[in-house]
């Protein structure tokens, strides 16, 4: 009796810290997790930590990101309530807006290559979106492409606001003041190396100017697909002409200003296939259900790793969930279709 008591009178008490006003309160505290069995296969004898940023409510890293921005731009009046948002984004960044918009009665808009899985179009028409499909194998200055489409209905919509979140400063500003902090909170600085793929930059380079204004010790590798800009202009300052690869969410075919190389040490070049097969042995060996990209992050960390030291760590971004791709890099038919199984 006296047990019901007591739970009736603390159902009586007013507490309104269990729980959070909205859906992106929800954003932030991923954990670090240790990778065992994979740097066991490999003899690792370094420390290699995964940061699942797929844990995040929409799944992806890009929470981060598109809720900075965005309270950013109603902070200065730019997005005005009950307005019209509109991206081109490669399916995350719309996820994150998305939820966003939903949650706070914004309209939003978004423009998309047809390479995308089916998975995150879906996505962006599940939160309410309006999509836009556009061709991915023409040049990003082409009015077919998501880019320009997405500057063109912008234009069309007077009022609304365009993140534009591969030339945005805001992007890399998301990061310096949320993900990097957290990380050097979780590890207390004491690690080695980060390694994060590269796609608008804005990730990697907001934790990088982070960690080198406080640890500049720390090394910055980035991860880039063949096909993409990137790891080329890192190397010589010269722009490559880039062509079409099946992962999703890193690499691209244009220069964006939202990518600091000055705080990047290394930059190593992924195929599709080793992000691929890298993502389902992640998944299968360790239980981390990741995408391709983070394999392609997890494929450079463990090779990088192999050449630091017992006692040294290495700290590795994951950006999205494999429940994104479940009809792609997941799918033994697609994979085989691709080349990418035997």
């Amino acid at each position: 009796m006296k047990v019901k008591e007591e739970i009736i009178a603390a159902s009586s008490v007013k507490n309104t810290e269990f729980f959070l006003n909205d859906i992106t309160e929800a954003i932030g505290d991923i954990p670090l997790i240790k990778l065992r069995r994979m740097t066991a296969a490999r003899d690792i004898k370094a420390t290699v930590l995964v940061k699942p940023e797929f844990l995040n409510p929409s799944g992806s890293v890009k929470d981060r990101m598109a809720v900075y921005i965005l309270d950013q731009a109603i902070a200065r009046g730019d997005l005005k309530p009950g307005g019209t948002i509109v991206e081109a984004t490669s399916g995350n960044t719309g996820a994150a807006v998305a939820m966003y918009a939903a949650a706070n009665d914004f309209k939003a808009i978004f423009t998309i290559p047809d390479k995308m899985s089916k998975e995150k179009i879906d996505t962006l028409k599940a939160y309410g979106g309006e999509v836009h499909v556009c061709p991915t194998a023409v040049p990003a200055e082409s009015p077919e492409s998501y880019y320009e489409t997405g500057k063109r209905l912008h234009r069309e919509r007077p009022g609304s606001y365009f993140i534009g979140q591969y030339f945005n400063p805001d992007n890399i500003e998301a990061h310096y003041h949320s993900t990097g902090p957290e990380i050097l909170k979780q590890t207390g600085g004491n690690f080695d190396t980060l390694v994060g793929g590269i796609g608008t930059g804005g990730t990697l380079s907001g934790i990088a100017r982070l960690l080198k204004e406080k640890r500049p010790e720390i090394e910055i590798v980035g991860v880039d697909p063949i096909g993409s800009v990137y790891y080329q202009y890192y190397q010589d300052k010269t722009m490559i002409e880039p062509h079409t690869y099946f992962v999703e969410g890193i690499g691209e075919d244009m220069m964006c200003s939202t990518i600091d190389f000055s705080v990047i040490d290394k930059v190593y070049q992924v195929s599709d296939k080793d992000c691929f097969l890298t993502c389902r042995e992640l998944t299968r060996t360790e239980g981390i259900f990741a995408g391709g990209s983070s394999g392609g992050a997890v494929w450079a960390a463990l090779k990088h790793a192999k050449e630091m030291k017992e006692g040294q760590t290495i700290v590795v971004i994951l950006p999205d969930s494999g429940s994104k791709y479940i009809s792609k890099v997941f799918n033994d038919d697609w994979m085989r279709e691709k080349g990418f199984l035997e």
